[in-house]
């Protein structure tokens, strides 16, 4: 599966929109967004960005849970991700949680080819270009959870500040 991953450019304006509901039909709903999603973190635990995760089985069974159902609803699935998020739209809810952790464009790419890895193992019978419009949301959007530079800076993303020049829609 050929699914590149774009640099982060600090300052530079990212543009993504939300997969496509049939995305999560195709990969088989609810349930084969679980699979999906329990793979990939099954797979982060043994990553070198895991520290970024519970070690506490329990509480890392809380973070599938709960990523899974964020993925349901990013891709137009019912709203079982709503009441966390609370009236912050999906997207700048998830930039926000990412702001507690010093995330860098090599955690970046560390977590999306662990989740190249895990749609290759899940999603076979997918369309590839299914596969493509929901990596293409993950390859830009996760651009805006990275807060931590090579030069030392930071920079903290924000989907509601409309004169940041990083964002888009």
């Amino acid at each position: 599966m050929s699914l590149g991953i774009s640099n982060v450019v600090k300052g530079e304006a990212v543009d993504f929109k939300n997969p496509p509901k049939e995305f999560l039909e195709a990969i088989g709903g609810a349930e084969g967004m679980k699979e999906l999603m329990y793979d990939f973190y099954d797979r982060i635990y043994e990553s070198e960005i895991a520290h970024y995760f519970p070690q506490d089985e329990d509480e890392f069974q809380k973070v599938k849970e709960k990523n899974t159902q964020f993925f349901i609803q990013i891709c137009g699935g019912p709203k079982v991700y709503q009441e966390d998020a609370k009236e912050l739209d999906l997207n700048e809810y998830m930039i926000r949680i990412h702001d507690d952790f010093s995330i860098t464009e090599k955690s970046r790419v560390e977590w999306l080819g662990t989740m190249r890895e895990s749609l290759e193992a899940k999603a076979k019978d997918v369309d590839f270009n299914l596969i493509e419009e929901f990596w293409n949301y993950l390859d830009n959007f996760s651009k805006l959870t990275v807060n931590t530079f090579s030069d030392g800076s930071t920079y903290y993303a924000s989907l509601l500040d409309k004169s940041d020049s990083r964002l888009g829609n």
